[in-house]
């Protein structure tokens, strides 16, 4: 065991399964790929295998384990590993999961269009409310439904 693993914010020694043994953040909750590269490994180190390389900047990740230094992360698809936290980045961001997405002025289904988003474009998440979610990207600003994109749940509210 390494001394990283020694290293909790929880003293009395109880952890909590919905908080990081390491950060005490939520757990899953999502960051982004800092850079515009990031191996996942098979397990929490250099030694460990990689079986996965996530290969966009601003990738949107969900972290869904701690381990020291290391952060456990799926994409969309489920696929990943463990990546070093210095790769991530707290800056939340989206993946659009709907072809030629509308962007809406307001968070209303019959609002005008501003912009339109292809299936796969990474845009930067802003506030949500209960089935809404403002995003940006491409210079462009807009409203979309919240099931239309991935990177943030269900029930998530964002100010």
């Amino acid at each position: 065991m390494s001394a990283d693993a020694e290293i909790s914010r929880n003293p009395d020694g109880k952890q909590d399964p919905t908080r990081g043994s390491v950060t005490n953040l939520p757990l899953p909750r999502y960051v982004s790929l800092k850079g515009s590269e990031g191996n996942a490994r098979r397990g929490p180190s250099l030694s460990h295998r990689i079986d996965w390389v996530f290969r966009h900047a601003g990738m949107p990740l969900r972290v869904v384990a701690e381990f020291g230094h290391w952060r456990r992360v799926e994409d969309q698809d489920g696929a990943g590993g463990w990546v070093h936290y210095s790769l991530l980045s707290g800056v939340r961001t989206a993946l659009v999961q709907k072809d030629m997405l509308e962007l809406l002025t307001r968070p209303e289904e019959h609002a005008n269009v501003v912009a339109r988003a292809e299936v796969g474009a990474i845009v930067r998440l802003h506030e949500c409310t209960k089935d809404w979610c403002r995003i940006s990207g491409g210079g462009e600003k807009g409203w979309v439904p919240k099931s239309a994109i991935w990177g943030v749940d269900p029930d998530e509210l964002r100010d």
